[in-house]
């Protein structure tokens, strides 16, 4: 039997498939530990992990984080996403640090884990000198000589040109970085540890072991690609599993109209931005809409809904997806991977942090469609739709890519890799000869 700590971040969108590795563990036999924010707990109930909730780390809010970090107020797009890393990811570190460190004196782990973005897990490993492992929740976001900086949703270049430009990128991104360097140094000063001499874009990923959700073909190729690096596939189906199904799904089910999800996600929530455009575009189609609000209290929207259009707060994807003929989505990872993985063809409104990047790598797959922005006109979305609903190819790429995710069972390759890891003792100290992303 190994002991497991995991960290999540507290948004719904890392706890979720952090939380069906958890599950995976504790099935295995394993004794395993969560730590992330109080709002996220119920999300690991029924997991058999015990949870250690954020304390000296501030517990924020994920619908209002600019409560905790003002920066963030009236942010959107690079702005935001600077700020929110930051302020947000990096700022707490050695807070996490602390929690941590408390739970080790407690029960020392033999293995810790957290989402890419889980810098107090890193520091942990450090100050204990445990095994680090790495279950990366968002699109991977290595540093390679072969791609331009990712995340700018920017597809590489094949050609001398586009090559001089990925180059160029990289270069320019190196001063977008150094603030966050900056932040990353102060918070291992704080947290007692002393300057690895690691930029922040080398810091995220354990050099020993990192677990990518997703495949190959939802990613761009990499010469370089640490062999530290496997790809698991989807980790879970995202939505709300814990919720209960709306008293209109059994009307749902018998509807002959094909279904269409429309989803904003759990970050950046404004409902105008795409639900918005999506119920002008489809609200006189021959189509069922099922509209989600991401919140359980919330099961209506600040505008009329059409006829054909069911709303619903919190809902489990399973079921839905099962039904659906195509998802209209902001681009949300988890949710992308658990839609493709059924093989449903995608519309994608990527407008802010990780988004475009997630649309970009849809429209390159070939199963989906972007928009190229996070608040599309209704004609835009009308137009997808009719391509996405006449195209086969777009259906036969997503139900390619289905067949790929069916070769994986990542909540159990997770746990088979952290064993192994736990079982070598490789520290990060041991594995720190070929940094993750250098």
């Amino acid at each position: 039997m190994v002991d497991v700590m995991l960290e999540a971040m507290p948004f719904h969108g890392h706890a979720v498939p952090i939380s069906a590795v958890a599950a995976a563990f504790t099935e295995a036999g394993h004794r395993v530990r969560v730590y992330t924010g109080s709002a996220q707990a119920r999300v690991f109930a029924g997991t058999g992990a015990e949870v250690v909730v954020w304390r000296s780390a501030p517990d924020f809010d994920e619908h209002d984080q600019a409560a905790t970090f003002p920066n963030l107020l009236g942010r959107k797009g690079p702005a935001q996403m600077l700020v929110n890393v930051r302020d947000l990811f990096i700022g707490t570190a050695a807070p996490q640090a602390e929690d941590l460190a408390d739970a080790w004196a407690e029960r020392p782990w033999d293995v810790i884990l957290g989402d890419e973005l889980s810098l107090g897990a890193r520091f942990a490993a450090e100050r204990t000198g445990t095994p680090w492992g790495t279950i990366a929740v968002t699109p991977l976001t290595l540093a390679s000589r072969d791609l331009p900086p990712v995340g700018l949703g920017v597809r590489p270049g094949r050609t001398w040109l586009g090559r001089t430009r990925d180059a160029g990128l990289r270069r320019a991104s190196g001063l977008l970085v150094a603030p966050l360097t900056a932040a990353y140094r102060r918070q291992r000063a704080l947290a007692g540890l002393l300057d690895d001499g690691l930029g922040f874009d080398q810091s995220t990923y354990s050099p020993a072991l990192t677990c990518a959700s997703g495949i190959p073909e939802l990613d761009w190729p990499r010469s370089d690609l640490p062999s530290s690096v496997h790809y698991v596939g989807a980790l879970a189906m995202q939505g709300s599993p814990d919720a209960a199904m709306p008293p209109w799904w059994a009307e749902a089910l018998v509807d002959p109209r094909p279904l269409v999800l429309v989803t904003q996600g759990t970050q950046n929530t404004d409902p105008h931005d795409l639900v918005e455009p999506a119920f002008a575009a489809l609200g006189r189609q021959d189509v069922q809409i099922v509209a989600v609000t991401g919140r359980s209290a919330v099961d209506r929207f600040p505008f009329p809904a059409p006829p054909n259009a069911r709303i619903a707060g919190r809902i489990p994807f399973g079921p839905l997806l099962d039904r659906a003929s195509a998802v209209i989505t902001n681009g949300g990872w988890g949710g992308v991977l658990a839609t493709l993985a059924r093989g449903i063809p995608l519309i994608v409104a990527g407008g802010d942090l990780d988004k475009p990047e997630i649309a970009a790598r849809v429209r390159a797959s070939g199963a989906g469609i972007s928009l190229g922005t996070g608040r599309p006109r209704a004609r835009a979305v009308l137009d997808a739709w009719r391509s996405i609903s006449t195209d086969p190819g777009y259906r036969d790429a997503a139900e390619r890519l289905a067949r790929s995710f069916a070769q994986h069972d990542g909540p159990r390759e997770v746990v088979a890799r952290a064993v192994g890891l736990a079982e070598s003792g490789v520290s990060l100290w041991s594995a720190r000869s070929q940094p993750a992303g250098r």
